[in-house]
């Protein structure tokens, strides 16, 4: 599955896009200057979007990838 196809994905599961999620992150505090804060751990924002989202593994990583920068909109490649 392409980055862009669990993106898609989540969008249809949540009717939310990366700059939503963006958004929520940085209410959460997880964010600084548009991206993850180092402090933050991968499975903080997984359990949140787990929790708040009923999003798979898999999926959340997805938007942990968007939220340190990782990866983008658009992009093809899943990993």
């Amino acid at each position: 599955m392409s980055f862009q196809a669990y993106l898609a994905n989540i969008k249809t599961k949540t009717g939310k896009g990366p700059d939503d999620f963006r958004k929520l992150a940085e209410e959460k505090g997880f964010m600084s200057d548009g991206k993850l804060r180092a402090d933050i751990k991968a499975g903080q924002v997984v359990t949140w979007l787990k929790e708040d989202f009923e999003l798979g593994h898999g999926h959340a990583m997805a938007i942990v990838a968007v939220l340190k920068g990782t990866k983008q909109e658009g992009d093809e490649s899943s990993g």
